[in-house]
């Protein structure tokens, strides 16, 4: 386990130090969350007009919701799954495959770096416009429940992506099946609006998805409450479920990993 630790440390490291020499190319991004902060003010401000709340939810918290959302955003940030289907579109992969240590692992080391850069890049920067600029309460109603249910986000973001990156090893062309999956994931996850809002019997079913808990259920942890499809769970049972969603789909990418792999050796001989 420590040499194990070594190595994911060590791989964190590298990645880290080589988007640092490149880091306006991921400061260029700062400019995306706000832009997209401000069309939400603007629209919700005129949703609101006359109305105190909205499915449970005051002007005020939409904007906590959407402020939240967009650091969970930045925080969970991934692209295993371009990352993984152009190694394998290229033949890259096959010195991977050759390696002791599997893929999946070498991508997750390689976005804990990058994502470690993002935190004073990205996070912090967009963090202090969205207080100090737009006033927005960024507040944890409890901060050790929102960071863990962060961290099961930004697990479970990873996750889902590299399961679609996987379909390459079966598909020739998969990059149109991963821009509309990740559309849909985005939809299914609450990015672009609060599931809440939704009728009825959609929640019912994004309730069972894994979608929810990358950006829906950590955003509503973090303000303190949590609802969907009229159930009503404290912030320890939210997380714990979280937990087990992503247990889950560990159990799921596992499968489908060693699927690919034996798939891909099968191509090889």
């Amino acid at each position: 386990m420590r040499r194990l630790t070594a190595v994911i440390s060590a791989i964190g490291f590298a990645t880290y130090k080589e988007w640092a020499a490149f880091r306006s190319h991921m400061a260029a991004s700062l400019l995306v969350g706000p832009v997209m902060f401000l069309v939400q003010v603007f629209i919700w401000k005129a949703i609101y007009e006359g109305h105190d709340t909205l499915n449970g939810l005051t002007y005020q918290q939409m904007l906590t919701y959407y402020g939240v959302a967009s650091l969970i955003h930045y925080i969970s940030f991934d692209f295993a799954d371009w990352n993984l289907q152009m190694l394998v579109r290229s033949g890259k992969f096959v010195t991977f495959a050759l390696r002791p240590l599997p893929h999946w692992l070498f991508a997750l080391a390689q976005k804990i770096g990058h994502r470690s850069l993002a935190l004073w890049v990205e996070v912090l920067p967009v963090l202090l416009l969205f207080i100090f600029v737009f006033g927005v309460n960024l507040q944890p109603a409890a901060p050790g429940w929102a960071l863990l249910s962060i961290l099961f986000s930004f697990l479970m973001n990873f996750m889902v992506n590299y399961c679609v990156g996987l379909t390459a090893f079966w598909l020739i062309r998969a990059e149109g099946i991963r821009r509309v999956f990740l559309l849909l994931k985005d939809i299914c996850a609450g990015v672009f609006i609060p599931l809440s809002f939704f009728p009825e019997v959609l929640q019912k079913i994004l309730f069972f998805l894994p979608f929810q808990f990358i950006t829906y259920l950590p955003t509503r942890v973090y303000g303190g409450e949590y609802e969907l499809a009229g159930i009503h769970l404290s912030l320890a049972q939210a997380v714990g479920l979280q937990a087990v969603a992503v247990a889950v789909t560990a159990l799921a990418m596992a499968l489908l990993y060693n699927a690919a792999m034996r798939r891909f050796t099968g191509v090889g001989v």
